[in-house]
């Protein structure tokens, strides 16, 4: 292996790339000499953002796919896209993420938050799982955030529509997020492939730009110093990507590159299953 590009040879998809932690992971992955995917929603922006990486990186092998990961459809074409480019998956880092303080529903009839937080990796990982299975060794990282631990699945009002709050679709998003990767090292157990979720920390980036909390726009410019680098959220993203030390590690929430103890209702396996259950409703995932 070579020691200053061990990830050579290897190929990483990450959703949410065009910016902020996913851009920042993506830049760490390549660095390590990954051949890296980025997926963003607009071309232009993500071009322009894998050019970067490549001064960056001093890593030519960016590639970029278009899909707007909210849309179901979208989120198939590119998982067949990936596919056909690819012979061999062997990490997928789950980074795509947003906040609206409205709500908003997708072209699948579903609310915005739960869609693309939650459902698109859900989805995605489902189509890709196969490839990644015929490793010998692959990784799946998902992104939460420490809101998790305020979030509740809400079974039955899981889209909002009879009482909306953005942070309270994005609590439980967030929780989601945690739910699926613990089911998912559960039901991956024995296989090379193992799933962790790392919660980046507080970071500066565009999050909830497009439709902002009065309480956002208004304390923003003041914490914003406080808040971490995209580079120093994307760290722990990174090394729970590559590093030997989690060879085998599976089922593991991390921070700062150390093992946290997650919410009390992250733990729940009755809630979990259930959200697998309508999670596979909701999108038609076969797994």
């Amino acid at each position: 292996m070579n020691e200053t590009r061990p990830l050579a040879g290897r190929n990483v998809v990450v959703t949410g790339g065009t910016g902020g932690i996913g851009n920042a992971s993506a830049a760490g992955l390549a660095t390590l000499g990954a051949r890296v995917a980025i997926v963003g929603r607009d071309r232009a922006r993500a071009e322009a953002a894998a050019e970067e990486l490549r001064r960056r990186s001093s890593n030519d092998e960016i590639d970029v796919f278009e899909a707007d990961l909210s849309v179901q459809a979208q989120v198939r074409r590119l998982a067949a896209d990936l596919q056909e480019r690819y012979p061999r998956l062997d990490v997928l880092v789950n980074n795509v993420g947003g906040f609206w303080a409205h709500r908003h529903v997708t072209e699948d009839g579903l609310e915005l938050t739960f869609a693309l937080n939650h459902l698109a990796p859900f989805l995605l990982t489902s189509l890709l799982i196969d490839r990644m299975r015929a490793q010998e060794r692959a990784r799946i990282v998902n992104v939460t955030s420490s809101a998790e631990s305020l979030g509740r699945i809400d079974f039955d009002d899981l889209q909002g529509a009879e009482r909306y709050s953005g942070q309270r679709a994005y609590n439980q998003s967030k929780l989601a997020n945690v739910l699926f990767t613990y089911e998912l090292a559960r039901r991956l157990s024995g296989t090379g492939v193992t799933a962790n979720v790392v919660h980046p920390g507080v970071t500066r980036t565009a999050f909830g730009a497009e439709d902002q909390m009065r309480l956002f726009a208004a304390t923003g410019g003041i914490a914003r110093p406080f808040m971490r680098s995209p580079e120093r959220g994307a760290d722990t993203v990174v090394w729970a990507a590559s590093s030997p030390e989690l060879d085998g590690v599976t089922g593991g929430y991390f921070h700062d590159r150390r093992p946290k103890r997650s919410s009390p209702r992250s733990h729940d396996e009755a809630t979990a299953k259930r959200l697998w259950q309508v999670s596979e409703e909701l999108t038609g995932a076969a797994w």
